[in-house]
């Protein structure tokens, strides 16, 4: 069964939080798709891997580029998967595709805003309708992610 998580930010922005997920997950040898809500997001999201610290190189490209198949990581601005992933991590509210497709699922919503609290908690309700079984992250005072029950 998929594992899901809901990752909750109160301490830092998705551009801190998600790259060391993405390292952690390269790490374990894990294919990666991350999905925006739209193409503008996704290319901010490009550009801020590449330079996000000057001693670290994440491997990645988005779905608009030639190679997207071959990506490690792949920035998608819809729910395909031409990389052939097996962790889909949704961001800003998107929309995700069934989430049976992947081994992980992991929704990162910003906590100061409410389309984005709202989102999760309608997929919170809908997936545990669903029967999934769910896990409840949140960053405590000094950023680290603490599962809450």
């Amino acid at each position: 069964m998929t594992e899901i998580l809901f990752y909750h930010l109160t301490e830092s922005k998705l551009e801190d939080a998600l790259p060391p997920l993405l390292d952690k997950s390269i790490e374990r040898g894990w294919r990666v798709a991350v999905q925006t809500a739209d193409s503008e997001r996704r290319d901010a999201l490009d550009t801020h891997l590449w330079v996000y610290r000057d001693d670290s190189f994440l491997p990645h490209g988005t779905d608009a580029e030639e190679f997207a198949a071959d990506q490690p990581i792949l920035i998608a601005a819809d729910n395909g998967n031409q990389n052939g992933a097996t962790v889909r991590f949704l961001v800003d509210g998107a929309e995700p595709p069934p989430v049976s497709d992947y081994e992980r699922v992991v929704f990162m919503f910003d906590g100061y805003d409410e389309q984005q609290l709202e989102a999760a908690r309608g997929q919170w309700k809908r997936l545990k309708g669903e029967g999934h079984n769910l896990t409840y992250w949140q960053q405590n005072r000094d950023g680290r992610w603490e599962k809450k029950a």
